[in-house]
């Protein structure tokens, strides 16, 4: 008498089952898409700034931009603050532009932050914290995040700092 296992079969629904659950629970944290990569067009971020109105990515277009997601309260980040100013002062009038994304649940935290640290760029809020659209469109867990954007829209560079930022934005600028 031939019999014939069933262990592939079951081991291939437990599989597929496994893997529902885990593409589920992804999904439920906010973290399913994933970040752009070099070489990808940088989806489009559009939202408030300081003054109420709308700073659109896609304005932007033309420019090397440098897109910096940051919050008041995030220690790294705002130490990070005083590197980008350096950056933004030396190469500003050269064609590059940086749009602040920040993830303050309260504008006035977000707009004393601005001011203190003295971001003279372009700034914008997405006030919902780690639910926020901006964030997920670009595969954020974690702040400070970058994105380097070249002048057609493609991301070139992500989280680069130091020199490697600095490099990277003068070899776009050429």
């Amino acid at each position: 008498m031939h019999t014939t296992s069933r262990f592939p079969v079951r081991r291939g629904l437990h599989l597929l089952l496994l893997t529902a659950v885990l593409t589920a629970a992804v999904g439920l944290t906010g973290f399913s898409q994933s970040r752009p990569k070099a070489g990808q067009p940088a989806p489009d971020v559009s939202l408030p700034g300081p003054d109420g109105k709308t700073v659109k990515l896609s304005d932007l277009k033309g420019t090397v931009v440098l897109i910096d997601f940051w919050a008041s309260w995030c220690g790294p980040c705002r130490r990070n603050n005083p590197h980008l100013v350096k950056l933004y002062k030396k190469y500003h009038g050269k064609g590059l532009e940086i749009l602040g994304v920040s993830l303050d649940e309260k504008d006035q935290d977000w707009k004393t932050a601005v001011q203190q640290d003295g971001l003279g760029w372009l700034q914008v809020n997405d006030n919902k914290g780690w639910n926020a659209s901006s964030a997920a469109s670009y595969g954020v867990d974690a702040i400070p995040a970058s994105f380097l954007i070249d002048k057609e829209g493609v991301v070139r560079g992500v989280d680069l700092v130091g020199w490697d930022l600095e490099s990277a934005i003068k070899k776009l600028l050429k």
